[in-house]
């Protein structure tokens, strides 16, 4: 018998509310139940099939709106309206921090994977639903040349992987205009890309921040080069460091900064003053509008220091600085940003002979100079060191005054002399002209030896040219002086030849003293004598020459024979009592 109740039961239409046929068809059914001993088994049937179809308007693949029901301890149940529930794991629902994002009665974005699992239960992920939606986005991105952001996960071979919402590939080539070397320092880091490649079904998206870069860096230049002067001051931001310079990103054009053009002071590196991502001025100092090359000048924001420096470095002006630098001539100091001075090696001590600068200073010293001289043109300021302090060669003279003898150290010995160590840092020199008086000295070490102590006679003091002259002869007696005291010209005196010579013979006539025969004093004036001097033989002669201030003796073996003869012959005419025979008559009678 026909239940006339379910006659009307409402059917499922195209287009109709389906939650509103479910509703329906579900009291339909509980109808029935309550009198389902009076169903006809063919509308039994026909219930529960329109009761089962009713679900099937949902697809599996699908991403629907769910109501979410109850939330547990370890998963979210979601009605999505069809014949039973969804079970999603709680960690779907749980943001960065860990804290849940969803409550009881809240509607969210879920995908239908299964109709049915083993339980019965609909199976469900809103993990996967926020991904097929950021799929959707990615490729309407791509259509549309719309900008995405990102963040660099890690690096990967050949680029970077990117987390866009799902995971996408940047290659290394598309990261920025100019290449980067140090991938791994992006880790992290937020970047706006566009996407160039998008396959849904591997899973593949390519993104490319250099396209991004390169539309923003032509929008950019070409405001800038309408905006480009020489003269003008522009801020811009460090791109890039070398040993030469910066490079300066003006805004779509780079430009230069010369390593010269940073600072007035100093400067090895350009890494001592900036570093990139640094946002500075500077003037455009040259533009070359057709190779669109840019100088720039930062150090022409200030003023130049050197334009005043004659009025406040004047000569003889006492100034501090830093040591900055060491070289083999001398030291450069620091007196202000972009002002040094050299302290020349030979302005270093009074004293000591500096054969280095570091011997005397370091770099990062400060010292006290002198100012010794300024050229502005040149850029150099010489300082002196010494200058700062008392010049002991100045009070050398009262201390060891001309003729007064000293004791000191021979310090070292060279071909013409010896230097004998007076003071610490002061040498004096015995010239070896005045280490005897006697002996003929070859060399300093005939007489001296390097560390012995010795007394000598201050001769000379220089002290502007730091020159002492000393004596070790004058604290004997003159051999020389002695020997012109007691002899006159005229006098016969004996002498042995030490050594022969073209022009004469060289006579020792006491130990140091020697006299010249001359070649033409050899021989007596009697034709045929002749006189045959030999080294080592002693021989009379007769002093006709003395030049005690040149220390010169000149003999001569012809005169005394000479005056030998002369002797004779007068002999011979007192004996003969004849006064009118000549001196020529007697060469007469000698023929």
């Amino acid at each position: 018998m026909s239940n006339p109740q379910l006659t009307d039961k409402p059917e499922l239409h195209e287009g109709g509310d389906p939650d509103a046929t479910v509703t329906s068809v579900a009291s339909s059914a509980t109808s029935w139940t309550s009198t389902d001993a009076e169903l006809d088994p063919q509308e039994y049937a026909r219930l529960l099939d329109l009761y089962d179809t009713s679900f099937r308007h949902i697809a599996e693949g699908e991403v629907v709106k769910g109501t979410v029901l109850q939330v547990t301890s370890s998963e979210v149940v979601v009605d999505v309206g069809y014949k039973s529930e969804g079970m999603i794991a709680l960690e779907e629902f749980l943001d960065e921090g860990g804290q849940l994002m969803v409550q009881a009665g809240d509607t969210v974005d879920v995908l239908l994977e299964r109709t049915e699992d083993k339980n019965g239960h609909i199976v469900l992920s809103r993990e996967k639903a926020e991904k097929m939606k950021i799929w959707d986005e990615v490729e309407r991105a791509f259509q549309d040349r719309k900008v995405v952001l990102g963040r660099v996960v890690e690096r990967i071979k050949g680029g970077l992987a990117v987390d866009i919402g799902v995971r996408a590939f940047l290659p290394g080539s598309q990261i920025d205009v100019r290449p980067v070397r140090n991938l791994d320092a992006l880790r992290g880091q937020e970047m706006r890309m566009r996407v160039i490649k998008v396959n849904k079904k591997r899973g593949n998206i390519v993104l490319s921040r250099k396209v991004l870069l390169e539309e923003e860096n032509a929008e950019k230049k070409k405001h800038t080069l309408q905006s480009l002067a020489e003269g003008k001051v522009l801020r811009g931001v460090i791109k890039n460091i070398t040993d030469y310079g910066a490079f300066v990103d003006l805004g779509g054009i780079d430009g230069l900064l010369h390593i010269t053009d940073m600072s007035w002071g100093r400067v090895s590196h350009p890494s001592e003053i900036f570093k990139v991502g640094d946002e500075i001025d500077a003037i455009v100092l040259k533009f070359d509008a057709g190779t669109e090359r840019v100088s720039l000048g930062h150090k022409q924001l200030a003023p130049d220091p050197w334009s005043d420096v004659v009025e406040r470095y004047p000569s003889t002006a006492r100034v501090g600085g830093r040591v900055v630098s060491l070289t083999d001539y001398g030291a450069f100091v620091e007196l202000e940003p972009g002002v040094e001075g050299l302290i020349h090696v030979s302005e270093m001590s009074w004293s000591k002979r500096v054969k280095h600068p570091s011997k005397i200073l370091n770099v990062g010293d400060q010292v006290e100079a002198m100012v010794l001289g300024v050229d502005p043109t040149n850029r150099r300021i010489s300082l002196g060191l010494k200058q700062v302090a008392a010049n002991p060669w100045e009070e050398l003279a009262e201390k060891y005054p001309v003729g007064a003898v000293l004791t000191g150290r021979v310090r070292n010995l060279t071909e013409f002399g010896a230097f004998v160590e007076v003071e610490e840092g002061i040498d004096g020199l015995i010239h070896i002209s005045d280490m005897s008086w006697s002996r003929r000295v070859k060399h300093p070490s005939e007489v001296l030896k390097k560390g012995e102590t010795v007394q000598a006679m201050v001769l000379n003091i220089d002290a502007e040219n730091q020159r002492l002259s000393l004596g070790l002869k004058q604290l004997a007696t003159d051999v020389w002086d002695e020997f012109f005291g007691r002899t006159q010209v005229g006098d016969v005196v004996e002498g042995k030849v030490v050594r022969m010579t073209n022009f004469g013979a060289f006579v020792e006539l006491a130990e140091g003293v020697e006299g010249l025969v001359h070649v033409s004093e050899f021989d007596g004036q009697r034709e045929g004598e002749k006189v045959e001097l030999k080294v080592g033989e002693t021989y009379q002669m007769k002093v006709i020459k003395l030049s005690p201030t040149e220390r010169k003796i000149g003999l001569s073996i012809r005169a005394l024979k000479d005056a030998h003869f002369r002797g004779d012959w007068d002999a011979y005419v007192s004996d003969s009592g004849s006064p009118t025979v000549t001196l020529g008559d007697h060469f007469k009678h000698q023929q």
